[in-house]
């Protein structure tokens, strides 16, 4: 089935680092397998910062390449409605789900857009994949438009259309920290710490209080972020500007510290922290995106704690429950999913999110709006 289309449409196109533009570009043309999706939301990360300022100056090696092609449109965090698509391919999305997929379906897109060939595609590994084609990154252009092409390789999730645009969008960095959440193997008498309460800190405080440990507590440096954090049912928070995090946990603890530690700052500072405050045999998960290298002393990982370390890339199955919680209508989604913006403010939507004093915590791009939306100030 086909729905009729504009030739033209507005996106943002990578030209270099710090060098985006809005340009009119052809709506893209889809083959017998795609999908073509009207944007209804994109979420701004801190991904697409790292790729927006040049990765490599952030990896510190100016030899890499580029993180992202220049002229592919940004964008990676995508809801969209089906606007064009064959029966077979509705098919094939739909298949093994409890749903069947229409045109006028609305749909949250999974990050990457996996080969199936490479040895983690074969292993089950697909977030892994080598060649790794992310949308808005590399292969495939992303969501920063009021079209997309979303190509069979893609992997999609049916979303309720009364689910506010943003809202829907915010699916990627729940998924992400879900995902986080179960690399930390947390058990019911843990005491879990969470550093950050940014979206994907309340993120993965929304998921860990989906396991119900004996204790829940949260780090930032926001009063207002931390209150959020209490409002979705942390049990303890500290403000690490005023208070001394490491000390009171471990006051907590009888001396201990914390079972598990998830990071989900992206500051460097955050890491010897978690650390520190850990007990032995402690579980320690990283989920950010550094904007500069981290030092820390190894040896209380090894010989002073014997810590388990784990990483944590993507969503792998955890995409259908993030989307189930966010229909469910039970977390307070207008105060974390704070700024929206049209498309044709993408800078000031970039600006905010690198604002490190700013009371922003979502922010997205949504291309039916006119004028910027700021939640909080309502």
């Amino acid at each position: 089935m086909t729905t009729s289309l504009p030739t033209e449409m507005k996106a943002v196109v990578v030209k270099g680092p710090e060098n985006y533009v809005l340009e009119t570009v052809p709506v893209p043309t889809p083959g017998e397998t795609d999908m073509i999706i009207k944007i209804d939301a994109v979420g701004i990360c801190a991904s697409d910062l790292k790729c927006y300022h040049g990765a490599p100056k952030f990896w510190g090696d100016e030899n890499r390449p580029q993180w992202a092609e220049n002229d592919r449109i940004a964008g990676h965090e995508i809801a969209g409605t089906i606007v064009t698509a064959s029966d077979e391919t509705l098919a094939a999305h739909s298949e093994g789900k409890p749903y069947q997929l229409a045109v006028g379906d609305r749909i949250v897109i999974e990050q990457i857009a996996p080969c199936g060939k490479c040895r983690y595609c074969i292993r089950g590994e697909y977030w892994m994949c080598g060649p790794h084609d992310m949308f808005g990154f590399k292969a495939w252009d992303g969501g920063m438009a009021e079209y997309m092409l979303v190509p069979s390789l893609a992997r999609v999730h049916k979303i309720s259309k009364d689910v506010a645009p943003q809202h829907a969008a915010f699916a990627e960095p729940l998924s992400c920290a879900l995902h986080a959440v179960e690399r930390a193997n947390i058990k019911f008498e843990d005491v879990v710490v969470i550093a950050g309460a940014g979206p994907i800190g309340l993120s993965a405080l929304i998921g860990v209080r989906q396991k119900n440990p004996l204790k829940v507590i949260t780090l930032d440096m926001s009063d207002d972020k931390l209150a959020l954090a209490k409002k979705l049912g942390a049990d303890e928070v500290i403000n690490i500007k005023s208070e001394d995090a490491v000390q009171k946990i471990k006051d907590m603890t009888d001396g201990y510290g914390a079972d598990v530690y998830i990071e989900c700052t992206g500051h460097p500072s955050a890491v010897p922290q978690g650390l520190n405050l850990l007990r032995k045999l402690g579980t320690y998960v990283e989920y950010s995106v550094f904007g500069s290298d981290v030092t820390v002393d190894w040896s209380i990982i090894s010989d002073d704690k014997e810590l388990n370390v784990f990483g944590a890339h993507l969503g792998p199955h955890t995409w259908p429950t993030a989307v189930k919680i966010i229909e469910s209508g039970i977390l307070p989604l207008d105060e974390i999913c704070t700024h929206q913006f049209p498309l044709d403010q993408f800078q000031n939507g970039l600006d905010t999110v690198a604002d490190s004093q700013g009371d922003s915590i979502k922010c997205s791009i949504v291309p039916g709006l006119t004028e910027a939306v700021n939640q909080l100030a309502k």
